[in-house]
């Protein structure tokens, strides 16, 4: 999603030599015969995902307005803010914390990027879907008590969302938001006692991977003037925060947002610069289709990821979005990256810089990001050493061939990384292992003297997270795998002189996490499975879509130990055609909710053991 400012400028025609001097974001403005003649007023929007669970039986529930917000000419002003103070009805411990951030609007727009902050600390990105003149509405609702520490002890209390919209003669659309949270006590009757092993193997507590941070600490933009996220504009630029760990910090994960726009929007389909000097094309979408965003811990690299590609509802082909949101654009994924391995650097009193930045990127990416730590509540202070390190080198390979305004440009990359560290505490001295590989294919092909594009991309990324005792026994192991391929055609045809054309085209997109966890005698599995296929036509004039008809369909399933959950929505012309859901819940016993519930010691107000082993996935 570009910035807004973008809008105005002339870059924005759609035809032009070929696809890759278009712009692949467009905007509904039109009545059309035929798409959309099903759409109600005031039609509620949909991104089908995995219900959030029941609070405990009897527990104490407060729901919290927040604000209450209209943007309108928001372009370039500061984040609209609200008061938070965590409520008095229902204090802490929370065993579930859910923020609600609704929108409705009316009228033609863009779509836009927002997000949600609590004192710096990123608690939401989300993207808005497109308007119709009707008026459309919708809700995000993502669980948020990994950020109970914050939201009971806020440093500062200043909740701000950043939303910036334009207002017009032409886009005439207001989105009009409301954030609250709710809060869920923990039971008021008390849990069974975990029984010890009887076993001489150490063991982690059952809730180290689970219970929620004691101190979170924000890595953004220190003022948020213009929101506390980094604006990073190319490949060299590093956005860093400087901070001072507590001493007594035995384990520590980064938690990351991104989000692409403007040139690197969709940069998964762009060519390389090779193809667009040969063409003497004047797009700035270059640099070929491979984003890595990488972290470092004072200048040495600790993590890295590919992201996830999300498509905002303007991409491609805006009327697949209506009435259901493309993968991940209401709530964008964020991504851990396990930090503990670092802490012999860190807990040593002094000034360190943790710092972000994204390999082949290009004008812009929003990016910040959150450090969860874990202070142990028996000791001031806690011994740690880096233990293994070696610098992981990228490996990547580039095939381009171009004849013309055709070309084939394919690129492999891969990039594993291995780190240990350990940390002394009142857990013991524990080491900590990080071991990830990731791979990403990327195939951008254009055929037809340029006028048909096709995208092919796969990633696949397995992250496995192991704690071992003192004498080297494994106690704990977090293992999380992602694979998210995305395909999609689009074939482009000028109907006339006036700037207008067709684009018909097809798309592919999956999201699928396996998440496995084992810890002090606590086993889970979980895995998140949601697809999506859609097809259809436009047709477009400039930037705008004055006709078409498209369907898309979705495929959720989520599973764990407890639970499993399908959902399959089926859309055409902005109507909801089919939405069918199938679920299935089996209780645990005293024993298993005990083991899931159990806490860290010193830390039980802060234990939640709601969340499932999808939550830790953090994706």
């Amino acid at each position: 999603m570009p910035a807004p400012l973008l809008l105005l400028l002339p870059l924005l025609h759609l035809l032009g030599p070929a696809p890759a001097e278009a712009t692949d974001r467009y905007a509904v403005r039109h009545a059309r015969p035929g798409a959309l003649a099903n759409a109600a007023s005031g039609q509620e929007y949909l991104d089908p995902t995995y219900p959030l669970p029941p609070p405990p039986p009897m527990a104490l529930t407060c729901t919290l307005p927040v604000l209450s917000y209209s943007f309108a000419n928001t372009y370039g002003a500061a984040p609209a803010t609200a008061a938070y103070a965590p409520p008095l009805g229902c204090p802490a411990p929370w065993s579930q914390v859910v923020l609600s951030f609704s929108v409705e609007i009316s009228g033609d727009q863009y779509d836009r990027v927002a997000a949600v902050w609590l004192d710096g600390a990123e608690l939401l990105r989300t993207t808005t879907a497109e308007p119709t003149r009707e008026g459309i509405r919708w809700t995000v609702r993502k669980d948020v008590t990994r950020y109970s520490a914050l939201l009971h002890s806020p440093p500062a209390g200043v909740l701000s969302v950043m939303l910036e919209n334009l207002v017009n003669d032409v886009f005439t659309g207001l989105y009009n938001v409301t954030v609250s949270l709710e809060f869920h006590g923990t039971p008021p009757y008390p849990l069974s006692e975990v029984t010890s092993s009887s076993s001489d193997k150490p063991k982690l507590p059952e809730s180290y991977f689970q219970a929620p941070a004691d101190l979170i600490l924000p890595i953004s933009e220190a003022t948020g003037d213009s929101g506390y996220w980094f604006r990073i504009q190319n490949s060299s630029d590093s956005r860093s925060s400087l901070l001072t760990i507590p001493t007594n910090t035995y384990r520590a994960v980064l938690e990351v947002f991104v989000s692409p726009h403007s040139n690197d929007e969709f940069w998964y389909s762009n060519p390389p610069d090779l193809y667009i000097q040969r063409n003497n094309l004047t797009t700035g979408r270059g640099n070929a289709a491979y984003r890595e965003v990488v972290v470092s811990v004072d200048r040495r690299f600790a993590g890295s990821f590919v992201p996830f590609p999300v498509i905002y509802t303007g991409g491609i082909n805006p009327l697949y979005w209506q009435p259901v949101s493309a993968l991940g654009a209401f709530d964008l994924p964020t991504y851990d990256i396990e930090l503990t391995p670092f802490l012999g650097l860190l807990v040593d009193n002094k000034t360190h810089q943790i710092a972000i930045s994204v390999v082949d990127g290009i004008s812009e990416w929003l990016v910040d990001a959150n450090l969860h730590l874990w202070l142990d509540p028996s000791w001031l202070e806690v011994e740690a050493s880096l233990a293994q390190y070696k610098t992981p080198r990228l490996s990547i390979s580039r095939r381009y061939t171009t004849q013309m305004l055709n070309g084939s440009f394919s690129i492999n990359a891969k990039r594993e990384s291995f780190f240990s560290g350990w940390v002394k505490s009142s857990l013991g001295n524990l080491t900590t292992e990080v071991e990830t590989e990731t791979e990403a294919k990327s195939l951008v092909e254009f055929t037809n003297d340029g006028t048909n594009k096709t995208v092919q991309l796969k990633v696949e990324q397995e992250t496995e997270v192991v704690v071992r005792s003192e004498k080297g026994q494994e106690i704990g192991n977090l293992k999380t795998e992602a694979e998210y391929p995305l395909s999609f055609y689009l074939d482009t045809e000028d109907v006339g002189d006036d700037g207008m054309s067709v684009m018909k085209g097809s798309l592919s997109h999956t999201l699928d996490i396996q998440t496995k966890v084992e810890c002090g005698g606590f086993e889970g599995e979980a895995r998140l499975v949601d697809e999506q296929t859609a097809a259809g036509w436009m047709l477009v004039k400039d930037h705008d879509v004055i006709n078409g008809t498209a369907a898309t369909s979705q495929r959720y399933s989520y599973s764990d130990d407890q639970w499993e959950y399908q959902r399959s929505i089926d859309a055409a012309d902005g109507a909801v055609l089919s939405d069918n859901v199938s679920e299935k819940y089996s209780p645990p016993d005293d024993d298993l909710q005990a083991a899931a519930t159990a806490c860290l010691p010193g830390t039980a107000t802060s234990c939640d053991g709601t969340d499932s082993a999808a939550d830790i996935a953090a994706m």
